[in-house]
């Protein structure tokens, strides 16, 4: 039972790391952040959440957010204190305190790296995402007060978590030989849902390198690139999803992958590394891999999941990589919307209270006493 609960998760470093240095991305800032968790709330008790649940970190981005909304009488809000101290570590942590108090549904407020962690630690969990990090394919684009209706609907079982929400693409990579339980139901997210015994996995892309650091936080060298493991791969995106998208077009309902080798010898593909940022990467191959079906990887090199370049392959050591359907639950904003719509969700009659869920913000600073 979740009593109407969304949760709230703001990554507060994402959108601030070195590699805008290096392209042109945007600065996400402290204020934007809680600008549009603000909107999201809103949204969420609009759409009938009665608990809002958001975590306390040292920016006081998401509390800060909520301290002053004015909502309705009923609607309950719990700042969850989980000792953040800027640590990747932070999130994961955030989760399992919001799934511990059965939030209905999760606001994830990053980019991929952000959302990774977030499906690592639930892998089943229903959420959506808000771009504010550096790779931004896996987050939804929609305007902030909408992404926190849709979350609202789904948490109060307004409309059915099966009926807007259809499990992610994941990526799973292990070491060769391994024995992963419920490999076999890896295509069709039947098996297992937990992470593997190396417990790595990614939402977008795994990435081999050469010549590479571990922890690098620069665009990816296109002649270091090797291979490109990608759940979807977009030519509207930023970054290596653009190289497959740009060659071999796979979106997020797509059921399948796409592997892009790459080297010497390749043609060369313009592609958006980053924000501003087109690089000609030498592509070898691109095709389509079944759910399930293992791609190896043969070191020396180094890994990077989502973007971020996070384990070291030794010499001839090997790892398998698959895509399949066991990531989180991705709640369909549009599809949440028009579902309710057609069910008048936002028409007074059918709605909880029968009237105004969340204060006008003009209306409720002219009941302030002047300063």
């Amino acid at each position: 039972m979740t009593g109407g609960a969304v949760g709230v998760i703001a990554n507060p470093v994402a959108g601030r790391d070195i590699r805008r240095v290096a392209a042109r991305g945007g600065v996400s800032t402290t204020q934007d952040k809680r600008n549009r968790i603000a909107r999201a709330v809103v949204g969420a008790v609009a759409a009938g959440a009665r608990r809002i649940v958001v975590m306390d970190e040292p920016f006081r981005i998401a509390s800060a957010a909520v301290a002053d909304l004015g909502l309705p009488a009923g609607v309950e809000v719990e700042i969850v204190d989980i000792a953040a101290r800027l640590h990747p570590d932070d999130t994961r942590r955030a989760v399992v305190a919001m799934r511990e108090r059965g939030v209905g549904a999760l606001v994830v407020l990053g980019g991929d790296g952000t959302s990774r962690c977030v499906a690592r630690t639930w892998p089943d969990v229903p959420l959506v995402a808000m771009s504010t990090g550096t790779n931004n394919v896996f987050p939804s684009a929609a305007e902030a007060t909408v992404v926190g209706a849709a979350a609202g609907l789904v948490a109060a079982g307004r409309v059915g978590l099966s009926e807007v929400a259809r499990r992610a693409k994941l990526l799973r990579v292990h070491g060769a030989g391994e024995s992963v339980p419920g490999a076999e139901g890896w295509a069709d997210g039947a098996g297992e849902a937990q992470p593997t015994a190396t417990g790595e996995a990614a939402l977008v892309d795994v990435v081999h390198l050469v010549g590479d650091l571990v922890g690098n936080r620069m665009p990816f060298d296109p002649a270091m690139l090797r291979q490109i493991v990608l759940t979807r791969a977009m030519p509207t995106a930023i970054g290596v999803s653009s190289v497959g998208g740009l060659t071999c077009p796979c979106g997020a309902d797509d059921d399948h992958g796409v592997l892009v080798r790459c080297g010497p010898g390749g043609r060369r593909v313009h592609a958006p590394l980053a924000p501003g940022l087109y690089r000609p990467v030498p592509v070898l191959q691109a095709q389509p891999i079944a759910l399930g079906q293992v791609v190896e990887i043969v070191g020396p090199g180094v890994l990077a999941f989502d973007g971020d370049r996070e384990r070291r392959l030794g010499d001839g050591e090997v790892v398998a990589v698959r895509v399949t359907r066991q990531g989180p639950f991705v709640i369909d904003v549009a599809a949440a919307m028009r579902l309710a719509a057609a069910r008048e969700l936002f028409i007074d009659a059918h709605r909880p209270d029968g009237g105004l869920l969340v204060h006008d913000p003009i209306a409720l600073a002219a009941t302030r006493p002047a300063r």
